[in-house]
């Protein structure tokens, strides 16, 4: 099984791939408006027990995103508890990715 977490480096090369992995960004609604990565799906942490059966495919592989990398990190095991076994937390979340890869989204 793949590592729990995934750096925002090797993240940054994934999304370069022709068929990137899902990306899941469990924060709340105003954070995902304050800053968020393009093609990211919004499921705030407490939804994704009642949607994650309906709207994620657990054979497709899913990096899961929040502020700092605990929220995420918690969805990330949860799936995987549920069956979803290519599921990995980006490890620093949306603050680590906006210091070390891309500058232009905002941190809060």
């Amino acid at each position: 099984m793949l590592p729990p977490e995934i750096t925002a480096e090797a993240f940054a090369q994934q999304r370069q791939q022709p068929d990137p992995p899902v990306l899941l960004d469990v924060r709340e609604p105003w954070e995902f408006s304050t800053a968020n990565l393009p093609g990211s799906v919004l499921m705030p942490m407490g939804d994704v027990p009642s949607r994650a059966h309906q709207e994620l495919d657990p054979d497709q592989p899913i990096v899961v995103l929040c502020h700092h990398g605990a929220r995420s990190l918690s969805v990330t095991m949860w799936l995987r508890n549920q069956g979803f076994e290519h599921v990995q937390s980006l490890a620093g979340g949306i603050d680590h990715w906006s210091r070390a890869i891309d500058a232009a989204v905002p941190r809060y």
